[in-house]
């Protein structure tokens, strides 16, 4: 009889094979990966200074859509429902729809987004969903590339690792292998930006110089200490009439010898900028992915989008959602055990509708039609 029994061997975990190689002689530096909130800083000036760049952020934000979850239970779906169109997000604004529309913002602009889930006193209810600076906040890296830590500044001041990170949410958009920040949807636009901002200028300071013109006035037949003197007075006559042009009133400019007077400038050509400036806008408006037209821009023949476009477009925003998609699971999942439902949900999105409502009005008509013509030659081959 055997008095003693073999125990059982615990599982091993999967271990991570991909690691990093590198090995930084000090310990503390390297696993950090700094933000780079110059970066951050230039985006936003991107956003500023070209408009088209700005409604496109706010086209995709807006068509993104809101939210709901259903649930298995019923009381547990009413009451998710209602927290999730109440819940306060900051500086006047309810409901976790607008929490999302911050949160979209900074992760398109920035290609990171963090927020923070508030508990209530007693830990029994989400006071509030906010939206933290990206600029604010450190990523490191623990031992597996699973693992990582969100550091702020503590009360001192200085970076230290936050004490509640499942409070914490850190979304990266497009996060590329050597880094964990992710990639902003601006971050092939500043060289153009620049150009195109150098060709608005250039612009800019010509009408300025065109509504403000300014002449040369020049006297052919003075010589000696004459010449001096009459070019003074000339300018002194001539900067008078000026004077009494910009009062309203007409004064006329009389001198005596061989006097030419010529604008400045005047038969220098001026550049063409139509085709460099839509060659650049062409290039940003591709990397937003938005029809021309709905940034204002006709381009085209018609008006009209395109079933292609409407495909495409409707990809870009289903991308939007899959990557936002976790982070209101995170937060539907913590009410519910906050307040002890343990059922299964879902996250719902609003129906993306882009087609034209023209269209989709004759295709449903010819489909009527269709089955009334199916209809009757049922009816006539059953007679």
């Amino acid at each position: 009889m055997r008095l003693w029994k073999k125990r059982g061997t615990v599982p091993r975990a999967a271990e991570v094979q991909l690691r990093n190689g590198e090995r930084h002689p000090f310990g503390a530096l390297r696993d950090y990966v700094p933000l780079r909130s110059g970066e951050a800083r230039l985006y936003r000036a991107v956003r500023e200074a070209v408009p088209v760049v700005d409604a496109a952020v706010y086209k995709l934000i807006r068509m993104t859509g809101g939210v709901t979850a259903v649930c298995t239970d019923l009381d547990a779906e009413a009451g998710l429902s209602a927290f999730l169109r109440t819940v306060p997000a900051g500086r006047g604004q309810f409901g976790v729809n607008s929490f999302l529309d911050c949160y979209l913002d900074s992760l398109l602009t920035y290609g990171r987004a963090v927020g923070e889930i508030l508990p209530a006193a007693g830990n029994r209810e989400i006071a509030a969903l906010l939206c933290g600076r990206v600029e604010d906040i450190e990523i490191h890296e623990g031992e597996s590339p699973l693992e990582f830590m969100i550091w702020g500044p503590d009360e001192s001041g200085r970076m230290a690792e936050l004490p509640y990170q499942d409070l914490l949410l850190f979304t990266p958009l497009n996060p590329e292998a050597e880094n964990p920040y992710g990639v902003s949807l601006l971050r092939s636009l500043p060289f153009l930006a620049e150009i195109l901002m150098k060709i608005y200028h250039t612009i800019g300071v010509n009408w300025e110089r065109c509504g403000n013109v300014r002449f040369a006035v020049t006297c052919r037949n003075g010589d000696g200490a004459g010449a001096a003197e009459r070019g003074n007075m000339l300018a002194g006559e001539w900067a008078r009439a000026m004077r009494e042009s910009r009062g309203g009133s007409v004064r006329d400019f009389v001198a005596v010898g061989d006097v030419d007077i010529k604008v400045i400038g005047g038969d220098a050509p001026v550049l063409e900028s139509e085709v460099p400036v839509r060659q650049i806008l062409e290039q940003i408006v591709a990397k937003t992915g938005i029809p021309p037209f709905m940034l204002g821009l006709s381009w085209n023949s018609t008006e009209r989008m395109s079933a292609q476009q409407a495909d495409m477009l409707t990809t870009e925003i289903t991308a939007i959602r899959r990557t936002l998609t976790p982070v209101v699971e995170r937060v539907c999942r913590l009410w519910l055990r906050m307040h002890g439902f343990a059922c299964g949900f879902e996250i719902i999105w609003d129906d993306i509708n882009l087609q034209d409502e023209v269209e989709e009005a004759k295709a449903e008509l010819y489909r009527e039609q269709a089955r009334k013509l199916r209809l009757e030659n049922d009816r006539l081959e059953g007679r």
